[in-house]
């Protein structure tokens, strides 16, 4: 999770994108525990690939959410764009044992069984247009033979998700320290997929773990989807998303949403599809489909895909806005 998050600007500005809060939870949260639920294995330690400029604090969030599932967490930096396999060899002291690599601003829904017994598990998942992505192909015992980016013609729907399982963190420190030692690059960078193909090369088993959904984090749009479909989800799954203690003045909301501690609503409508972070204050507003952060002042709004920041401040007639934490429009 060492990028920038350039096209979730400006809410990357100040936090870095998998500490973006999605239905009330960080990004990486979520997805953490997702993992956990595959993998149905206790979780001894989490490795956070960071860039030292995301600063102390940022450290301190990550470390708590480790510690919040029971493990315990460890942060690493990467400072330079040199590819996944140079990320994930900055972690390379905790590549030990059964491991699982993930890429932070991607979220799933699964219910598969993790074959422990195969060399690793890939995370797929069908898509109508594989062209955009680089897939997997399979033979006729569910087993991975060979791993195709961006196909221009059709090999397989089975789009690679960016989450992984390695039976050996030992033998997959071994061939990414491989592809640095001999310079093994492609456009400037070290890629994890160059590992795959030579571990395949040696024989070594690639099963597919199929998941039913594949949620992006990329920019604002997908970003507030992802959070009105997460929101679906867990409603659906009878988990309670509204703090008991929010106030309502002639103020209506319609589920599903989130809606953190020490929220205010004055002639309000919230709803469908809307989280509201800790101590928001909405007045004469009507929302959906939005993601609004901690702390921010909403009044005179009707707003529909929106994304907000934490402690903005926002009056006036747009609908569809992004502004950052801080901002004020007025």
């Amino acid at each position: 999770m060492a990028g920038r998050g350039s096209r979730l600007r400006p809410h990357t500005l100040t936090i870095p994108k998998p500490l973006i809060p999605i239905a009330g939870k960080p990004i990486v949260h979520r997805l953490v525990e997702d993992i956990a639920g595959v993998i149905n294995q206790e979780i001894e330690e989490i490795a956070f690939i960071i860039h030292k400029d995301f600063g102390k604090q940022v450290e301190q969030d990550l470390i708590a959410i480790a510690e919040k599932l029971g493990s315990k967490g460890t942060i690493y930096y990467q400072n330079e764009a040199l590819g996944t396999a140079h990320a994930i060899m900055c972690a390379k002291e905790s590549m030990q044992g059964p491991l699982v690599v993930a890429y932070a601003d991607t979220l799933f829904r699964a219910e598969f069984t993790l074959d422990t017994a195969a060399d690793s598990v890939i995370w797929v998942k069908q898509v109508e247009d594989p062209s955009a992505f680089g897939v997997v192909q399979l033979n006729d015992k569910n087993q991975i033979v060979d791993f195709v980016e961006k196909p221009k013609d059709f090999v397989s729907d089975l789009a690679i998700i960016g989450i992984y399982y390695f039976k050996s963190g030992e033998t997959l420190r071994s061939e990414l320290q491989y592809l640095l030692d001999n310079n093994v690059v492609k456009g400037g960078e070290y890629q994890l997929t160059d590992a795959l193909e030579n571990m395949k090369q040696k024989g070594m088993l690639f099963v597919p773990g199929k998941v039913d959904e594949w949620m992006d984090c990329g920019n604002k749009n997908v970003t507030v989807e992802t959070n009105s479909r997460m929101l679906g989800f867990l409603h659906n799954d009878g988990e309670h998303l509204i703090d008991y203690a929010v106030k309502q003045e002639n103020s209506t909301i319609i589920p599903p949403c989130y809606i953190g501690e020490d929220v205010v609503l004055i002639n309000a409508t919230v709803g469908p599809n809307v989280s509201l972070g800790k101590g928001c204050h909405l007045m004469n507003t009507v929302i959906k489909n939005s993601l609004v952060q901690t702390h921010a002042h909403i009044k005179n709004a009707n707003l529909d895909n929106a994304m907000i920041g934490n402690h903005a401040s926002f009056d006036g007639d747009f609908t569809s806005i992004s502004i950052g934490d801080y901002s004020v429009l007025e």
